[in-house]
């Protein structure tokens, strides 16, 4: 089988900061090809110099056998390879066809006239070949995420793109849409298409890639057949060692009662849900997408007005209507987007973690930096964060250590209820086992922890129990000796409706 796309002996480096070292890549016609790495392993950069957005240091890139040198993204899409990045560039307020034909609108001749209808019809030919039965005409924002993500690949193939790259395509997507993204990509690898794959979740490289290439440290570690590997050498392979055991083992002493929510509902949001959560344990929250999860966390510590229901904290009710609230009552809460509503990307690790603890870094007032310095170098060395100085700015740090700088924020507030939101969203398979076992740590110390997680096999690995949600409902509530994907999934897609 000839080679499409060939890279070899490829070399990058930032400010004398090597992060590609010889590195080898080549991707087959009509293949689906893994490319996995711990955060700053090289990934990206290895896409971006092959796409056009950077300029390699050193190494060859060949196309169809012909060697190129793209100077920008144009020039790569030219001889069809297109990206479809993590952070979608869909324009909401533009139309489906809008998006499709933006900068290659049908026009006629010198007065630019648009050809609507033509536009459009075409759009809806394009759609079908996808499985997205739509009007064209709608407004993309309107669109749930998973349509959004096949409207980025119709884009593609628009383009007459024969290599996609796809980076963490199903990050943001509930199971259904997941399944028809995987039904349009091995449709489009019937057709010769290939695409480059990456990902953290390792169910799902095992379940649609054919092969798959590991970096570690910027350098090449190996090819393997999906067919012909393991999960087991993956991780070997990804990490450097073996990283044993996926999950921690759970030795936590479950106590009393910690947190008890009776009927709370948010209008619009969520209704009538009602849990316990004991000291020491991890609770699960399961179910897919717009079920209502982290809308229930949101409520918990105050960030959503509820409007009915009662919150209990030791036995005693109590009222939550702001974040402070919470912080009293020894709430902490990881939120699901880290970027945004976690951390202050252009701080420093060390104001970033001090931003919910300012107290304990000052006396009577005032700041005082030797506290907080010592606060936060604790921390640093307890969660194992990797940088090379407190002062680094948190936008320079890898996805897992990121985790950890919000992870650092909440301890600091010493939380006897620690709400995380999608834990480990993308973050690697070796920052994951390290949040895993800083979460068992926790529970341990008796922290009481309420997760919420879309990766089944997360959940099934660290909860105590799991309660599922399903448009706005818990439907559904396992213990750890029934916990199985099928089984909380009966609950999540519409089993039986009410708690057990």
């Amino acid at each position: 089988m000839s080679k499409l796309i060939e890279m070899s002996g490829i070399s990058k480096a930032f400010s004398g900061n090597v992060v590609l070292d010889n590195v080898s890549f080549e991707l087959k016609p009509g293949e689906i090809h893994a490319l996995m790495g711990e955060n700053g392993a090289g990934k990206s950069t290895l896409m971006k110099i092959l796409t056009g957005i950077y300029t390699r240091d050193a190494g060859t890139i060949k196309v169809d056998g012909q060697e190129v040198q793209f100077k920008s993204p144009k020039e790569a899409e030219a001889l069809g390879i297109a990206v479809i990045h993590q952070e979608l560039n869909i324009l909401p307020d533009l139309t489906v066809t809008e998006n499709l034909f933006l900068g290659k609108e049908k026009t006629y001749g010198f007065l630019g006239i648009l050809k609507k209808k033509e536009m459009d019809e075409e759009a809806k030919v394009l759609l079908s070949r996808l499985g997205l039965d739509i009007d064209p005409r709608t407004r993309t924002g309107d669109l749930s995420v998973g349509k959004q993500q096949i409207i980025e690949i119709a884009k593609a193939i628009a383009s007459d793109a024969k290599y996609i790259v796809m980076d963490e395509p199903t990050a943001a997507l509930t199971d259904r849409e997941i399944e028809t993204l995987f039904v349009t990509i091995n449709e489009l690898k019937a057709k010769g298409i290939a695409f480059v794959y990456i990902s953290h979740r390792m169910e799902e490289i095992f379940s649609i890639c054919d092969r798959i290439t590991i970096l570690r440290d910027g350098t090449y570690v190996g090819v393997r057949e999906i067919a012909h590997t393991s999960f087991d050498e993956i991780v070997s392979m990804m990490v450097g060692r073996e990283l044993g055991e996926r999950f921690p083992l759970r030795h936590a002493k479950i106590g009393d009662v910690k947190l008890k929510v009776e009927n709370l509902s948010a209008k619009e949001a969520f209704d009538d849900v009602s849990f316990e959560l004991r000291q020491g344990e991890i609770l699960g929250v399961a179910g897919l997408m717009g079920a209502g999860r982290t809308e229930v966390a949101q409520a918990l510590f105050g960030y959503r007005k509820t409007s009915a229901g009662s919150i209990y904290i030791d036995g005693k009710q109590v009222k939550i209507n702001s974040p402070i609230d919470a912080l009293k009552y020894k709430i902490g809460f990881v939120t699901e987007d880290r970027k945004t509503q976690g951390l202050v990307l252009d701080f420093s690790i060390k104001e970033n973690i001090m931003l919910a603890n300012l107290e304990k870094g000052s006396k009577s007032g005032i700041i005082v930096p030797k506290m907080e310095d010592e606060l936060v170098a604790g921390y640093i060395e307890q969660l194992r964060i990797r940088t090379s100085s407190a002062n680094a700015a948190a936008k320079s740090l890898s996805g897992g250590n990121q985790q950890k700088v919000v992870i650092a924020k909440w301890l600091g507030t010493q939380p006897e209820i620690l709400i995380l939101d999608e834990p480990t969203r993308g973050v690697d398979i070796g920052a994951k086992k390290e949040i895993y076992q800083i979460m068992n740590n926790l529970a341990e110390a008796g922290v009481s922890i309420l997760m919420i997680s879309s990766e089944l096999p997360e959940v099934i690995g660290m909860a105590d129990r799991v309660i599922i949600m399903r448009e706005g409902k818990l439907t559904g509530m396992v213990p750890k000796e029934s916990m199985t994907q099928e089984n909380i999934m009966h609950y999540a897609t519409g089993g039986d409706q009410h708690a057990q």
